[in-house]
């Protein structure tokens, strides 16, 4: 039987690398998925093929980032689909640089994608899953979240930010059946990844226990988990999936 058999997800940042890989993953299950991009084009084209494969799927063009926009979105997909049981949070950007060249507008820009984005849709969709008493979501943070990294302040605090909201979501709506954990990933081997040096991956690897990156099924699975039944006394959590890096 199919781990999410009648349920519906709402995946943002779906519409390639880690966030199509979940999208794929909780449809493989038989989740309904609303499939959420800044992209439309990108978004239509992943979701129109995970349709191929008869499974009830969505496209919606949205910033994360507008609070207006999400609550517009949540409730066209809540009259589209009638519920709303799984939220991953996974839309973020990255605009690196040293703290000291870092500007505002860089600052801004990643503190409200990566971290507003997850209030917004945390706050809109929890209001339903208040009524249905029963959710699951899960936020992708990262590793750098957990220990910083030099050239990423932005990232790092939004992905730190992340995990704090995860716990707070977590205390808040434990006793409405609804479950909050974030997934903290790693090196994964993306499109981003792939156009390193080998030497670049190669000085990653050296701090790596398992010796190889990621994949974006790596982080998916872990989704799965927590999207499903198989995690229902799991909640407030921050599941690392890095191949031992933050050990």
């Amino acid at each position: 039987m199919s781990l999410l058999k009648d349920k519906v997800a709402i995946v943002t940042g779906g519409a390639q690398g880690i966030g199509e890989a979940i999208a794929r993953k909780l449809a493989s299950e038989g989740a309904s998925i609303a499939l959420v991009d800044v992209n439309y084009e990108k978004a239509k084209a992943t979701a129109d093929d995970i349709k191929k494969s008869g499974v009830d799927t969505e496209a919606y063009k949205t910033d994360v980032s507008n609070t207006i926009e999400v609550e517009g979105i949540v409730n066209k997909i809540f009259d589209r689909f009638k519920k709303i049981d799984i939220l991953v949070n996974n839309a973020g950007i990255t605009r690196d640089t040293l703290l000291l060249r870092m500007t505002e507008k860089d600052w801004d820009l990643v503190i409200n994608i990566n971290l507003k984005g997850v209030f917004n849709f945390t706050k809109a969709v929890t209001k339903i899953m208040a009524k249905q008493r029963n959710g699951s979501i899960i936020n992708i943070s990262s590793v750098v979240g957990l220990f910083g990294n030099a050239g990423q302040a932005n990232y790092s605090a939004s992905k730190a930010g992340v995990i704090g909201l995860t716990k707070t979501t977590a205390k808040e709506f434990a006793g409405r059946n609804i479950r909050a954990n974030a997934v903290a990933p790693g090196f994964i081997r993306t499109a981003m990844t792939d156009k390193l040096s080998q030497d670049v991956i190669n000085k990653y690897l050296e701090n790596i226990p398992m010796k190889t990156l990621g994949t974006p099924d790596d982080v998916a699975n872990t989704v799965l988990y927590l999207a499903s039944d198989l995690s229902s006394y799991v909640t407030g959590e921050v599941i690392r999936v890095d191949g031992g890096l933050a050990m």
